[in-house]
């Protein structure tokens, strides 16, 4: 049977990533799990995920939506070669794109930019 698919990586999944990489990585999954939902490092640390797993070219039906989304994006973790300061740095980029969104349309609640984001794509 199917597992209950997601459409974005989902906020849910964020506390099962803590040991997957290093420290560092560790802390920031740490600080970002205990922030609300809408909250723009929550914002963009899924949206790191959301590029960094390939989300939007899952599948319902694939193998990896079967697994869900948090053995898919543990998977992609530990199968990243490169180090956590990679990691740490497209996390950045994430945040810099979420705030200049914010800031370009005046600031909207933060729910309001995930939702018209997943719209988009």
């Amino acid at each position: 049977m199917y597992a209950k698919n997601e459409l974005l990586f989902p906020h849910h999944a964020i506390p099962q990533l803590r040991d997957s990489r290093g420290e560092a990585w560790g802390q920031l999954v740490e600080r970002v799990s205990q922030l609300p939902e809408t909250h723009e490092e929550v914002l963009a640390f899924m949206l790191l995920m959301i590029r960094f797993n390939g989300c939007m070219a899952c599948e319902t039906d694939s193998y990896r939506a079967m697994r869900g989304c948090s053995r898919c994006a543990l998977q992609m973790l530990r199968r990243f070669k490169a180090s956590d300061e990679e990691l740490l740095r497209m996390y950045d980029e994430a945040l810099a794109d979420v705030q200049h969104y914010l800031h370009r349309q005046g600031e909207p609640l933060p729910v309001q930019w995930y939702i018209e984001e997943r719209q988009r794509v």
